[in-house]
């Protein structure tokens, strides 16, 4: 199952805020600093990738398809981005092992922009995760998004994390919600099943974005996993036991909102034992979070003193 956004040539859901982007570009409307933010996975990247196939392919044979919101595999502005190698669109996102976008990245951007376009199109820049710009890079990109050159459109994905007030001021922000049930139905039509009876009851309901729901089949179809058969607390021991966690941030964060998840459909008043367990861990897995500690330790003690104790 392939989740990378750059090839979903349907966009599911979304569809109003597509047509209001698209409409305002072809009014000259379209604001050339854009912020898309919403929950990790519920599809801002996708979004993003079919307004700029719409932009781009404009003129073009097997142009983008606004009545039935899909993209033409043989375009050839989608075939150049899936090369890396179209001149009018410029993608940036934290590189594997780093911990954020680096001042470097951000200095290439601004080299290829100053450069002259090789043609009369607009050119396009996403920027994935901008939460994880670190303020070297932030302040480099403040420069280039100020004022930026003719032509030049800028949208930006954040998270639903803070961002500094000086980058957000500077672009127009748009929410990007989904209700529980549209995620599900989104999830369905991508994965042409129903995804409550493929996730233990438990896990269900824990999932709220079609690419979270998504990510968590996929990671068990690779792991041999049947989640109809696996319940929270197995679920959670298979991954430490297994150290499925190491070396795949995706994993680690799934396995931290389990853990999160499982103190939540635990915990009560009553137990205080568990009650103070639960803010210990929660501390704790924080602070791993910010200063980068040794998780491993951290979830050796999870797994003996809350799931074996």
């Amino acid at each position: 199952m392939n989740l990378n956004p750059a090839k979903q040539t349907t966009l599911y859901g979304h569809h109003f805020e597509f047509c209001n982007f698209i409409d305002l570009y072809k009014n000259k409307k379209l604001p050339n600093k854009i912020l898309l933010s919403g929950e990790k996975g519920i599809g801002k990247s996708t979004l993003a990738y079919h307004i700029i196939n719409r932009i781009l392919s404009f003129g073009e044979e097997h142009s983008y398809d606004e009545k039935n919101f899909t993209i033409d595999p043989e375009n050839k502005s989608f075939k150049l981005i899936l090369n890396k190698s179209n001149p009018n669109f410029i993608s940036i996102d934290i590189e594997e092992d780093k911990k954020s976008i680096d001042i470097n990245q951000i200095r290439n951007l601004i080299l290829n922009l100053n450069k002259s376009s090789f043609n009369i199109k607009p050119r396009l820049v996403l920027i994935d995760n901008i939460e994880l710009l670190n303020i070297n890079s932030v302040n480099a990109l403040l420069k280039i998004v100020e004022e930026p050159n003719d032509n030049i459109y800028f949208i930006l994905i954040n998270n639903n994390k803070k961002i500094l007030p000086t980058l957000k001021s500077r672009c127009l922000n748009y929410n990007i919600h989904l209700k529980s049930d549209e995620s599900f139905d989104i999830s369905n039509k991508i994965l042409g099943k129903n995804v409550k009876k493929l996730i233990h009851e438990q896990m269900i309901n824990n999932y709220s974005t079609p690419g979270s729901i998504l990510n968590l089949l996929n990671f068990a179809d690779t792991n041999g996993v049947d989640l109809t058969q696996m319940n929270l607390k197995d679920f959670i021991k298979m991954i430490i036991n297994e150290k499925k966690y190491k070396k795949d941030q995706f994993v680690k964060q799934l396995l931290y909102s389990l853990i999160e998840l499982y103190f939540r459909q635990n915990v009560s008043l009553r137990n205080i034992k568990l009650l103070k367990m639960q803010n210990y861990f929660l501390k704790k897995i924080n602070n791993t979070k910010i200063f980068n500690l040794d998780d491993e330790t951290l979830l050796m003690e999870f797994d003996d003193k809350a799931l074996n104790g």
